[in-house]
């Protein structure tokens, strides 16, 4: 199976084109390639595929082989694949996802995409939406306890579920402590992705992110979108702003149209082909 490792500030995935490649789903066969030891070294396998409705289709799996809904490092690089590999010459490109068709528009400098900038689409806050198995209607900085320990978050989804909470902090949390504790709670029926965030400036926003199924990651830009959308709605900052990442910096916009629009760089960094 041919294969191309791709990154996004850092959050790094196994991409296959699916239209071309026999491409194995099992789910013990991705944990084996997703490996950073005996295997390529990824935080999951996305797999490009035709698409009825758009340009084309996006599956996303996490390191444990479960299948995530979106992924918003992982669509950015799926945008670099298919213009760079020749699939499609558009600037501006829809994919389908399980969180929903996305709009990507691409930054080509000398025929090959830089960056990408991605349509999130418009967040959910409705607890049955997201979900939340809780009876209110939002949960809003609002008290939740996992573990014995009430944290005040703010639960959305960004096309996946995700779970913000407001440290002094960031980088002194233990998240291989807590974040377990988030991912199976029962008050997540689907999981969720659990994002710790420190507030810097007005324009700026530190997070570390414990991603459902693939533990800490460097990134997560569904877990950007959905931090910077809590920040701006719990704190005096403006529409546009800086979430810097362990692995890098992503610039999160919530438009006036009520979309989140997020922009960042898609990096290859080699091909290869494994049996």
């Amino acid at each position: 199976m041919k294969f191309t490792k791709m990154h996004g500030i850092g959050n790094d995935y196994i991409y296959v084109n699916g239209m071309s490649e026999d491409v194995c789903y099992d789910r013990e066969y991705i944990q084996k390639i997703s490996d950073r030891h005996t295997g390529v070294g990824s935080d999951g396998m996305i797999v490009i595929l035709a698409s009825e409705h758009c340009d084309f289709k996006m599956r996303m799996f996490n390191k444990d082989g479960s299948e995530g809904k979106m992924c918003g490092n992982g669509i950015r690089c799926f945008a670099k694949f298919v213009y760079d590999h020749g699939l499609t010459n558009k600037e501006r490109i829809t994919v389908e996802t399980l969180g929903g068709n996305k709009i990507v528009y691409l930054d080509i400098v000398n025929g090959e995409v830089l960056s990408a900038k991605v349509d999130m689409g418009e967040p959910i806050f409705e607890c049955s939406r997201i979900p939340v198995a809780l009876e209110c209607a939002q949960m809003i900085d609002a008290p939740l306890t996992i573990n014995h320990v009430t944290y005040q978050v703010t639960c959305l989804s960004m096309g996946n579920p995700h779970c913000v909470i407001f440290v002094n902090d960031v980088m002194g949390m233990n998240l291989d402590k807590i974040g377990p504790y988030f991912e199976y709670s029962l008050y997540f029926p689907e999981s969720v992705n659990t994002e710790f965030v420190e507030l810097i400036d007005e324009e700026t926003i530190k997070m570390r992110v414990w991603e459902r199924g693939s533990k800490e990651t460097q990134a997560c830009g569904t877990g950007a979108c959905a931090s910077a959308v809590a920040a701006m709605l719990l704190s005096n900052r403006k529409r546009k702003i800086t979430v810097q990442l362990l692995g890098g910096d992503l610039d999160i916009e919530w438009a006036k149209d009520n979309h989140v629009y997020m922009s960042g760089p898609a990096v290859s960094v080699y091909q290869g082909e494994i049996d």
